[in-house]
């Protein structure tokens, strides 16, 4: 009967290799998880505003129709003069669908993505809006108000580039974009004249001008920052601006045409 401390020797060592097995996994499991986003918050007792108007000089270009006879029933759709909208001066001088954004200035805080999705549609054989934002990450929600089929293709450069048509009466497209990019353009490949712009930000902060040509960045922390003005025509401009704690500030530009 002496071979049972033997016996009893090896069964106590795979147990033991067998209970390191297990628990090694597990270690490892747990070491790979990563520690929650922290989610930078602004202290609204010291938040500014940013705003203005976006304005321009020179000479405003006519009015160029856009020819949609390639496709009646987009002409039916769009019921009226179809006109260029690459450059749209409104009656008091300023400009619409600038894209303006904080381009510098918030590095290193991140900011939590919203729930709410963007809303993007093809209405009259148009991309409306032509100019939108949305925060990357956040879920662009795309719609077809036609009666024709159209086809959504972002030119993407940092983000992946997909291309999808929807026809009419389609449920919506939800996609998202994960990196910053600005601009992202957008076109149809069925409807030649179709346009949009995509600007996609890591924060919160980001307008499009309307027929007014103004815009508001709400709740921006005090600091120092660079903000980025796009038009699609012509091009960008930069402007270096400091908000005081509860700071009201007047960031408005001017683009310069012909």
């Amino acid at each position: 009967m002496r071979p049972a401390p033997a016996l009893a020797i090896v069964a106590s060592l795979l147990l033991a290799a067998f209970g390191c097995s297990t628990s090694a996994p597990k270690k490892a499991a747990e070491s790979k998880q990563e520690p929650a986003p922290q989610f930078f918050h602004v202290d609204p007792a010291a938040a500014g505003v940013l705003h203005g108007a976006v304005r321009y000089t020179g000479r405003k270009p006519a009015a160029k129709t856009i020819d949609m006879s390639s496709d009646p029933a987009c002409v039916e759709a769009h019921r009226g003069r179809a006109v260029d909208e690459s450059l749209m001066i409104n009656s008091n001088g300023t400009l619409a669908n600038v894209f303006v954004y904080i381009k510098e200035g918030l590095e290193g805080k991140q900011f939590e993505v919203p729930a709410t999705p963007v809303h993007f549609d093809q209405h009259g054989c148009w991309f409306q809006p032509r100019v939108l934002g949305i925060q990357a990450g956040q879920v662009l929600s795309i719609a077809n108000s036609d009666p024709v089929t159209h086809n959504i293709h972002p030119l993407a450069q940092v983000n992946r580039e997909w291309n999808h048509s929807q026809g009419p009466g389609d449920d919506p497209i939800a996609r998202k974009f994960l990196r910053p990019e600005v601009m992202i353009p957008v076109k149809c490949n069925i409807h030649s004249w179709m346009r949009a712009y995509i600007g996609v930000v890591s924060n919160p902060y980001f307008a499009v001008t309307g027929k007014d040509g103004s815009f508001t960045l709400p709740n921006v922390p005090p600091g120092d920052y660079v903000i980025e003005f796009w038009q699609e025509k012509l091009g960008t401009e930069d402007r270096k601006v400091t908000v005081p704690p509860k700071g009201d500030v007047d960031a408005g530009v001017v683009f310069k045409g012909e």
